[in-house]
C-alpha cells in the first residue's frame, strides 16, 4: 500500500529513540498519520514544524497499518513565528483539525479553505476575520453548519443580529423580541459584512465556539475543545484591550 500527496503538518510526537509520528491533513487522504524514520535528526526535525506544507509519500504493508512517511518540504510558514497572535492562530487551526477530523477521510473543500487560511496568517491583518469564517466552514463540512441566510422567525434578511442556540439559525432584531438575551451574537463579520474589528471577531468566536462545544464536541463524546483555541481568543481579547488602552 502506498500513495503520494501534499498536506499541512498538524502535529508531531516522538516515537522510539529517533523516529516521530506525524499527523498530516492531506488533500486526497484527509487527516493521516505515519512514522517518519529519523524524524528527530538535525536534517529532518526542522522541517517538521506544525503548519508546514509537505510533499509526503506513505507506505505500509496493509492499509490499516500506521505506515511510514517520507517527506519533502514545500513551504515552512515560519513567518508566523514573529507574530504571537498569528502563531496562536496557527496552533488553533492545527489543534482543531486534529480534534475534529476523522482519520483517513478526505475533505478536499475544507483542505483548500485551510490552505488559504494558513497562507493568510501573518501576511494579512484581516486574517482573524478569515479565521472566524474558517470555523464556520469546519462546522459546515462536518455536518453542523449554521443557517445565517434569513431570520428563522420572520423570514426576512434584514437586521440579522442573533443566532438561535437551539437551531443554529439567524434571528433578526424584530424576530428576537424579548428573547434577545437568550440568543447568541451574530456580528456582521460572520455574514461577511463586518469591519474586521477584533471585538467583532471575538463575539463571533463565542457563537462558533458554542456550536463546536454543544454540537461538534458532543458528537465526539463531549471531549473539550483544544486549549489552543482558547489561547487564540485570549490573544485577540488582549489586542482589543491594548487598542482601547
Amino acid at each position: 500500500m502506498d500513495w503520494r500527496d501534499q498536506g499541512a503538518l498538524l502535529s508531531v510526537r516522538k516515537h522510539g529513540e529517533t523516529s516521530v509520528i506525524i499527523d498530516v491533513f492531506t488533500e486526497k487522504h484527509g487527516r493521516h498519520a505515519g512514522v517518519v524514520r529519523g524524524g528527530t535528526s538535525r536534517k529532518i526535525a526542522p522541517i517538521l514544524q506544525p503548519g508546514a506544507q509537505l510533499d509526503v509519500a506513505w507506505r505500509a504493508r496493509l492499509e490499516e497499518h500506521i505506515g511510514s512517511y517520507s517527506v519533502e518540504p514545500l513551504r515552512s510558514r515560519a513567518t508566523v513565528l514573529s507574530d504571537r497572535t498569528a502563531l496562536a492562530g496557527l496552533n488553533a487551526i492545527t489543534a482543531l483539525l486534529t480534534f475534529a477530523l476523522p482519520e483517513r477521510e478526505a475533505h478536499p473543500i475544507l483542505y483548500r479553505q485551510t490552505q488559504a487560511m494558513l497562507d493568510l496568517l501573518g501576511a494579512n491583518e484581516a486574517w482573524p476575520t478569515a479565521y472566524l469564517k474558517w470555523e464556520l466552514a469546519v462546522l459546515d463540512e462536518l455536518g453542523f453548519g449554521l443557517d445565517l441566510s434569513a431570520c428563522a422567525v420572520t423570514g426576512g434578511m434584514d437586521d440579522l443580529a442573533y443566532v438561535s442556540p437551539k437551531t443554529g439559525r439567524a434571528v433578526s432584531v424584530e424576530g428576537a423580541g424579548d428573547w434577545a438575551d437568550r440568543l447568541l451574537p451574530l456580528p456582521p463579520d460572520l455574514l461577511g459584512a463586518g469591519t474586521g474589528g477584533r471585538d467583532n471577531v471575538v463575539a463571533g468566536l463565542r457563537t462558533t465556539g458554542f456550536f463546536m462545544t454543544h454540537w461538534l464536541a458532543h458528537s465526539l463524546g463531549n471531549k473539550p475543545l483544544p486549549e489552543a483555541r482558547a489561547r487564540l481568543i485570549d490573544r485577540l481579547k488582549r489586542e482589543v484591550q491594548d487598542r482601547v488602552g
